[in-house]
């Protein structure tokens, strides 16, 4: 058993010319996990994975994967990494089929074909050229390339971009049941509930760094993590309800007679509400408790202007 991270990057720098892209960012990645990699446009993720995978040398800092550095040593890393890149890396005017066929012969021990075909759904499409796929069948090819040859490491960019919900949900199976396997697993994705879906670990990047870690759970429980609605008679005397709650709690009037409540989660919460309205002779109705969710995490860390 392995106790070293699958992925660890100390002090990444990487430059464009006068545009720093990545700058002195820190990420570790535990074998045998989901890691979600999550940020807007032009944040710096795509520059850190292509730099892991090997396709760009940092500028500065360090990075080691499955302990071997991806720049000087990619002869010993490629037989044991899977990689999806979001468009290219497949033969424009290759049959769908015999390219996943030649890629499987490139490796020793690969996974049955034939098997990985039906699973993602591609017979239907095996004698196609690449060029001639759908965007949807073309995304999974990559994936089946990627983990054709049982990679220790696969890292996906996007995987789901353009499949159909059935697609989806297949792509998904197929990557729990690599963490099943013990395979450590990498996706980019810009789908906030395939994060929460999938992702043992979430790290946010935003401008080059590192902002935020955790797991989907422990990201969306900091700060306000939950506020309780209820609808009632307009005007309710809010300052006596501020009185009971627990110090912090926020209480607002949105709507005449629509009420929210924010507070950390707690059971004894909602009893110190429906307490107070019986004492106030009020019927709360739509009674309901909404949690926040990894996009409005992902929001409140790099906020809500458009990035180009």
């Amino acid at each position: 058993m392995h106790t070293e991270p699958a992925v660890e990057v100390a002090g990444l720098v990487k430059r464009y010319g006068s545009k720093i892209a990545v700058d002195g960012l820190d990420l570790t990645i535990a074998r045998g996990a989901i890691t979600a990699v999550l940020g807007p446009n032009g944040a710096g993720k795509t520059t850190t994975i292509e730099t892991c995978e090997g396709y760009r040398r940092p500028d500065a800092g360090t990075v080691r994967v499955l302990g071997l550095d991806p720049v000087a040593d990619p002869r010993q890393l490629r037989p044991r990494v899977g990689v999806m890149l979001q468009s290219g890396g497949v033969y424009a005017g290759a049959r769908a089929v015999e390219m996943l066929k030649h890629t499987a012969k490139l490796h020793a021990d690969p996974l049955d074909v034939d098997a990985l075909v039906e699973r993602l759904g591609l017979g239907s499409c095996g004698r196609t050229t690449y060029r001639r796929l759908s965007g949807g069948q073309q995304q999974r090819l990559a994936l089946a390339m990627a983990v054709v040859g049982r990679p220790e490491l696969v890292f996906l960019d996007e995987p789901t971009a353009g499949l159909d919900p059935q697609a989806r949900r297949a792509t998904w199976d197929l990557v729990r049941d690599l963490r099943r396997d013990g395979v450590t697993v990498v996706v980019t994705t810009h789908h906030m509930d395939e994060a929460e879906q999938l992702a043992d670990q979430v790290a946010v990047v935003d401008r080059g760094r590192v902002i935020a870690t955790g797991s989907p759970e422990e990201l969306c429980r900091g700060g306000a993590e939950s506020s309780l609605h209820f609808d009632g008679p307009a005007g309710l005397d809010l300052g006596s309800l501020r009185k009971v709650l627990p110090d912090g709690a926020a209480v607002t009037e949105p709507a005449p007679g629509s009420y929210r409540v924010e507070a950390p989660l707690d059971p004894r919460l909602l009893a110190t509400v429906t307490a107070w309205c019986a004492e106030a002779g009020v019927m709360p109705e739509k009674l309901t408790v909404q949690r926040r969710s990894l996009e409005d995490v992902f929001l409140e860390l790099t906020g809500r202007e458009l990035r180009s």
